[in-house]
């Protein structure tokens, strides 16, 4: 071969070489630039577990002035806040964050009242707050403190059986307590039967799953407090006479929710959609995976949630107050009004077919356009309870109800969320399928593929 020839061909070949790899390294090169700029993430996992919250993006784009945000911890250790910081900084030009080693800036971390590593400290204006955690949680918790800088209590009527803040097992509303904990509101329990008036620090009202009769002047105190620009949640089960849980009718209350326009019928709905057993829930637990287009509900669109031994309402205007429905049961549910018997015929004609109203919010007019009452209304109060509140969307409705009963619309979305369950749940048939493909079958055809490569080549 004629050696000049080999020379060119290798000349030309180090060129496209020389150009491949100055292209390669531009492109690397521009990518970061622009990846430095212009940072882009994108969160895969299927509760979107590494991205902020709805709630939290409304809360910072809202805000109107700046949010500074301190973090306190060893200098090796700031990663640890800076990939959650960070989202916050990308949400809102807004947002501010500053990272101080409390070893190397002693009179700083002094100044601020530092005594851990890893505080975080969210000033907005005048107000400062320490976040409870370095989670979303305890960061957004913060700006929320900043922002409303005042204590919004939530009142439990307690004293005819309803559920327990205090109480932690499966009945009791202690996990709902912690919850309204971290959107800022305290939580306690006040007897209307020793003094029958409201007190005047309540912003919210909870008649949590009463099992007795409210007496007339408990009933005539909720009355006064709604009537005159207060806010109220009731939770009323269906009326069960079985035995030791029977449950009153606790009609005076009824009749007061009826004068505002909510019906509280004394049945209870059997939801016979299949979807439920494949979520472990039986007939007794009405599954919601639609609802009407309110500030409570809105942003709950793609989320199940469950209302076990619920009732049915029934919804109207009336004088002063305007109800709307927020959700119901499915077609293939349907309410008996036989509260006896635990056994339930489906097939009885007296029985009601759904769709049927669960739950309902209303606004009383006092005639003060800045203080409206407020009230919601939902035939079931176990969906609440400890070992119910995780299921699904039911939290978020918890808490969302709270918050428009308390004008702080603002704060409903949907919260921080859980690490998801990504289990493989089988069959004894589908795992020996398994078991026998991986143990038999692949390295069988394995084997045929090596065998049938040796004989050709042979």
């Amino acid at each position: 071969m004629n050696p000049g020839l080999l020379r060119a061909r290798q000349t030309k070949y180090a060129a496209f070489a020389a150009i491949y790899l100055l292209a390669v390294l531009t492109a690397v090169v521009i990518a970061n630039v622009l990846a430095n700029r212009y940072e882009k993430t994108y969160d895969s996992t299927a509760n979107k577990r590494y991205s902020l919250s709805e709630q939290t993006a409304k809360i910072v784009k809202g805000l109107t002035q700046p949010a500074y945000i301190t973090y306190y911890d060893q200098s090796t250790r700031f990663q640890h806040a800076r990939d959650l910081l960070e989202q916050y900084t990308r949400l809102s030009p807004k947002i501010h964050v500053e990272f101080i080693d409390p070893d190397k800036n002693p009179q700083k971390a002094r100044e601020a009242g530092i005594k851990n590593y890893g505080t975080a400290i969210v000033e907005i204006g005048a107000n400062k707050e320490e976040a409870k955690s370095m989670t979303e949680e305890g960061i957004t918790g913060a700006i929320i403190r900043d922002l409303k800088h005042n204590t919004r209590t939530v009142c439990f009527v307690a004293g005819s059986g309803e559920h327990q803040i205090e109480d932690t097992d499966r009945n009791g509303f202690s996990h709902f307590k912690d919850l309204l904990g971290k959107d800022n509101y305290q939580a306690k329990s006040i007897d209307l039967l020793g003094k029958a008036e409201v007190p005047s620090d309540c912003t919210v009202l909870v008649a949590g799953g009463p099992t007795r009769d409210y007496q007339q002047p408990e009933v005539d105190a909720i009355k006064k407090n709604v009537e005159g620009g207060g806010r109220a949640l009731f939770m009323l089960d269906a009326p069960l006479k079985l035995g030791r849980a029977e449950i009153a009718d606790n009609d005076a209350l009824t009749n007061l929710l009826e004068s505002w326009g909510v019906t509280v019928n004394k049945d209870l709905i059997l939801d016979l959609n299949p979807i439920g057993q494949l979520l472990g829930v039986g007939p007794q637990v009405a599954l919601v995976r639609s609802y009407d287009s309110h500030a409570i509900v809105n942003e709950l669109k793609g989320e199940a949630t469950g209302f076990p031994l619920s009732r049915s309402l029934e919804v109207k205007n009336v004088d002063k107050s305007s109800v709307q429905k927020l959700f119901g049961s499915s077609d293939t549910s349907l309410a008996t009004s036989d509260l006896n018997s635990p056994k339930v015929n489906p097939n009885d004609p007296k029985n009601r077919k759904g769709p049927l109203t669960i739950a309902a919010a209303g606004t009383y007019s006092t005639g003060n356009k800045e203080s409206q009452g407020r009230f919601v209304v939902v035939g079931s109060s176990s969906w609440a309870a400890n070992s119910f509140i995780n299921f699904n969307g039911n939290s978020d409705l918890a808490l969302n109800s709270v918050d428009w009963l308390a004008s702080d619309e603002d704060l409903i979305s949907i919260r921080p969320k859980e690490p998801d369950d990504r289990r493989i749940t089988m069959t004894r048939a589908q795992l020996g399928w398994v078991r026998n493909t991986s143990l038999f079958l692949l390295p069988l055809v394995v084997i045929v593929a090596g065998v049938s490569v040796w004989s050709k080549r042979r």
